[in-house]
């Protein structure tokens, strides 16, 4: 996530600086940002009330959706709007995001919209976003600072929420409680340091089969309990249809990790809670090697054009069929 193109929000922790339209230095070339008056990613505004004759769609998720990497027209929620006639779809992802932000997004900004289906994108790193109450990122000097966040506990089957309003500014590492964690992009981050130094990061994660979430493992593991509350009570308060759309990390796209543990955790919230759940993976998996390598850029994990086609063609089949 750019610092450059997102600013302090008291309820949400950040959202993309309204009215940008600018060209982001990428290893891909660049590629085109454009937001909105409401502070979202689109080329277009965002109504309350649907156009005469046009369904709508509105998509939540954290950079996976919001297409870091990529101009607006590359992301899967624009192909989706291309997909499926007299559609309307309405992006909401933010980059750095966990599924308690989104929740926030939603109840904050997209509550009262008028809208015939509402798709929740799991990018599985959200599961730890949401135990954080700190994100680490980088200053306007290039120095490591910690950005406070919203975030929940869960109290019975309620949500008790925290950082609310979120404190504005950063803090160094010294200056964080020690009650409360702080998301520092995975775990091992000297080890990964090292390793991508080297060049030999693909290999040895083929080696160890490392396993980037393992809070997926139990149905009981804290982090695990508290997404599914999020997520419970998210979806309890959508009055249209919802889906979760799994949005793959490179790791099971390639192969290098297994996801069953993951897939059945969203197979179990999906039946819970109503939702659909619409899953790339096993199709994603019988593509050749070399076509699922594509679906990362050489040294960033965002999705390639390439796959953002593809995660809009699988979303665009469950949703005509909707």
């Amino acid at each position: 996530m750019s610092r450059q193109l997102v600013q302090y929000h008291p309820v949400l922790g950040h959202l993309f600086i309204p009215g940008l339209k600018t060209r982001m230095p990428h290893e891909s070339g660049g590629y085109l940002v454009q937001t909105n008056s409401a502070g979202f990613r689109s080329s277009h505004e965002f109504t309350r009330s649907c156009t005469p004759g046009r369904s709508r769609v509105l998509v939540f998720g954290d950079s996976f959706t919001a297409g870091d990497g990529v101009s607006n027209g590359q992301r899967y929620a624009d192909l989706l709007e291309a997909r499926l006639p007299a559609t309307e779809v309405y992006n909401f992802g933010v980059p750095g995001t966990g599924t308690d932000q989104q929740y926030l997004t939603w109840r904050e900004c997209a509550r009262d919209i008028d809208a015939d289906h509402v798709v929740i994108a799991i990018q599985p790193e959200n599961i730890r976003r949401n135990a954080s109450a700190y994100r680490l990122g980088i200053d306007g000097a290039g120095q490591e600072v910690y950005y406070p966040k919203p975030y929940a506990t869960v109290d019975g089957e309620a949500l008790v929420w925290h950082h609310q309003p979120v404190p504005p500014g950063t803090r160094t590492s010294a200056e964080l409680e020690s009650t409360v964690r702080a998301d520092t992009g995975g775990r091992f981050r000297p080890l990964r340091a090292a390793v991508n130094a080297l060049g030999v990061k693909d290999l040895v994660q083929r080696m160890t089969r490392f396993q980037p979430q393992p809070e997926y493992d139990s149905p009981t593991s804290p982090d695990w309990l508290l997404m599914r509350a999020i997520l419970r009570q998210w979806i309890r308060e959508i009055p249209q249809p919802v889906t979760l759309f799994h949005v793959p990390l490179y790791h099971y796209v390639e192969g290098v990790a297994e996801a069953s543990h993951l897939q059945a955790r969203l197979r179990e919230v999906a039946g819970e809670t109503g939702a659909m759940l619409v899953d790339p993976l096993p199709e994603i998996l019988a593509l050749p090697a070399e076509t699922r390598r594509g679906f990362r850029f050489a040294s960033d994990i965002h999705p390639t054009p390439a796959y953002h086609a593809r995660l809009a063609d699988t979303l665009a089949r469950h949703l005509a069929a909707r």
